[in-house]
């Protein structure tokens, strides 16, 4: 019996002003593998934090799930993690 995997990657961002090119290079690039993404950051009315959190959520085939995270395993200031759920 084959079981559907659920992946949702963390991506905590170290320096967003640094990283947001290759970042949003990779995600682009497999931009119809992410079925949800959300961005975490703090806000405060003078303040804007360099670092942050990105959660995505992906669709597709397990391949196209782990050449994602390899792509944004190789962008320096970055700490990747996932989570893989079956159904």
């Amino acid at each position: 019996m084959i079981t559907k995997e659920i992946w949702i990657l963390g991506i905590h961002i170290t320096d967003r002003v640094k990283e947001v090119s290759d970042i949003q290079s990779v995600l682009t690039k497999f931009g119809c593998t992410i079925k949800t993404r959300l961005g975490l950051h703090e806000v405060k009315e003078d303040f804007c934090a360099r670092s942050g959190l990105i959660l995505l959520e992906l669709t597709g085939s397990r391949e196209e799930f782990i050449k994602l995270e390899n792509e944004l395993l190789k962008i320096g200031g970055l700490d990747v993690k996932k989570m893989v759920f079956a159904e």
